[in-house]
């Protein structure tokens, strides 16, 4: 496989190389892709945990009596208020 880069991707890998940490062009790219490839994963596991979150919430919610939106951002402001108290 054949890529182009960038002038701004070359600069990027150049200055990476005068470090000495990083022997080749090759070296860069390729601890590179595999740091993009960890975030795709955990970005994967953080969606899916999300989702389980929110899953759970709603089936909570679906057991409690609703509550009318002056209700709930009084009960949000009390708690912030109580951690403030607990933070002095």
């Amino acid at each position: 496989m054949s890529i182009s880069l960038t002038p701004k991707q070359e600069h990027f890998i150049q200055t990476k190389l005068q470090t000495g940490k990083y022997n080749s062009v090759e070296e860069v790219i390729e601890i590179a892709l595999q740091l993009l490839d960890e975030y795709d994963r955990a970005e994967s596991e953080w969606v899916k945990e999300v989702r389980e979150k929110i899953d759970a919430a709603i089936a909570i919610s679906e057991h409690t009596a609703p509550i009318d939106g002056e209700t709930f951002v009084n009960q949000i402001l009390d708690r912030f208020q109580q951690q403030r108290q607990v933070q002095k």
